[in-house]
């Protein structure tokens, strides 16, 4: 029975009252332009925010495949120049005439005077 009482109470309309009310509804509209931009601003932040982290994880695993590429690389590099190192060594046996003669008896059956050459097949080793 209490809720279904209505108030039979009037205001009093004086200046002071008045601006009372008009104080109180700008008092709400700033609030509510307040919340409005809060949230607009935190909105704005959270995409920013979002773009930033999912651009450095991108970057980070782009750096880090970059990073395997490199070392991947580095052995390679080491491989070659050994191989380089081995070639430049043959360059420079090649360069001796004794290497060449001894090469060309061994590979091609190439002899000299009063020289025989025989050919005994390589045994398999097989087990």
């Amino acid at each position: 029975m209490g809720a279904e009482r209505q108030k039979n109470v009037s205001r009093i309309q004086t200046p002071y009252i008045k601006q009372q009310e008009y104080a109180e509804i700008a008092s709400a509209r700033k609030r509510k332009l307040l919340l409005r931009r809060l949230s607009l601003f935190f909105v704005f932040a959270a995409f920013l925010s979002y773009l930033l982290i999912s651009s450095l994880i991108s970057q980070n695993a782009k750096l880090e495949a970059k990073m395997a590429e490199h070392e991947k690389l580095k052995i390679e590099l080491a491989q070659l120049k050994k191989q380089e190192d081995i070639l430049n060594e043959n360059i420079i046996k090649l360069n001796d005439d004794e290497y060449i003669a001894k090469l060309a008896r061994k590979e091609y059956f190439f002899s000299e005077k009063n020289e025989i050459i025989f050919n005994i097949p390589e045994e398999k080793k097989e087990k």
